[in-house]
């Protein structure tokens, strides 16, 4: 299984985190599947690869609470909606 979750970079007392596509049973620091965001507590930014997340949100990833979060803040999951009712439609 495939979870979207964070991965903690940056340095002490000034952590950043990835946003990234990877396996359940990896550990928060392992090897990730893809990239797919970035997101700045401190400074408050975040960076979507929005057609990432919906690739891997349609072939059932899981996001953790706090990636769920930052996507609904986005509005991705607005888009992931929208996309997955059109395709059935078709």
């Amino acid at each position: 299984m495939v979870k979207l979750r964070l991965k903690r970079c940056g340095r002490k007392q000034r952590a950043v985190y990835r946003i990234v596509a990877i396996d359940v049973r990896s550990r928060r620091e392992g090897r990730d599947l893809r990239k797919v965001g970035f997101y700045d507590p401190i400074k408050n930014q975040t960076y979507l690869n929005v057609p990432a997340i919906l690739y891997f949100l349609e072939k059932g990833a899981q996001p953790t609470e706090t990636v769920q979060d930052i996507l609904k803040k986005a509005g991705v999951f607005k888009e992931f909606y929208f996309h997955s009712n059109q395709t059935k439609s078709n």
